[in-house]
């Protein structure tokens, strides 16, 4: 992703690559290149210490680092609220086309009894489920929520342990790796004599640089945190 980052920012028109950092390379690089835009695609163990040395000195931050629950995103605010100009974009997904599936299957969610999410991913992943699909599954159960939807019918009182998937706030959600994938995830929803599949393929890692190359262009003008690329778009 990181390669892949690179040549977008060097084939972009009014983007200019700045420096290009790898795991365990001097922050200090960040700030006497005169950097105004990070994009972190790297690991949950490094990607905080990141955001801790470029907010504060006013360096915006597109974060395509997997890994961010509540706590950790409250203390990226805490960060921005001492640096109130800078902007910060956390998307679990910067391609166009999984986030139009992420919003299709929020706005769906309220009109089917049940719904389940399964994402697919090649073997090196290292998290699971991916953070695509804990963004989607907690934008369905909000959207249920707020239509007064009760949780997915479920008769299950045996199963072997994951049978089932994991459970991200009521919404099952089944991880798939296998080689030969890319980044894949369809919703599944089911009404009483119907379904509705909407379902997204990733089929090369380029299908992401779109996204980055448009966040990178509007992160300066949305100051504060920001969950996920459809604040950017017009949805």
């Amino acid at each position: 992703m990181g390669s892949a980052v690179v040549d977008a920012v060097n084939s972009a028109d009014e983007l200019q690559l700045a420096a290009a950092l790898d795991l365990g390379d001097s922050l200090d690089q960040l700030e006497s290149s005169g950097c105004q835009v990070i994009v972190d695609f790297t690991i949950p163990d490094a990607v905080m210490g990141t955001l801790e040395y470029a907010i504060p000195r006013g360096i915006h931050c597109v974060v395509g680092t997997t890994g961010f629950d509540e706590d950790r995103i409250e203390q990226v605010r805490r960060w921005c609220a001492d640096a109130p100009g800078v902007g910060v974009l956390i998307a679990p997904n910067f391609s166009i086309g999984a986030v139009l599936m992420m919003h299709l299957s929020a706005l769906a969610a309220p009109y089917f009894e049940s719904v389940e999410v399964i994402e697919l991913h090649h073997p090196d992943k290292v998290d699971a489920p991916s953070g695509t699909a804990g963004h989607t599954a907690r934008g369905i159960a909000k959207a249920r929520a707020q239509a007064g939807v009760g949780v997915s019918p479920d008769a299950t009182t045996s199963s072997v342990d994951g049978a089932r998937g994991a459970s991200i706030e009521d919404v099952a959600v089944h991880s798939v790796r296998l080689r030969g994938l890319v980044a894949h995830q369809e919703v599944l929803f089911g009404g009483q004599g119907e379904t509705l599949t909407i379902r997204h393929d990733s089929l090369d890692r380029s299908s992401f640089m779109p996204g980055v190359v448009l966040a990178v262009r509007k992160v300066g003008g949305h100051p504060g945190v920001s969950v996920g690329l459809a604040s950017y778009l017009d949805l």
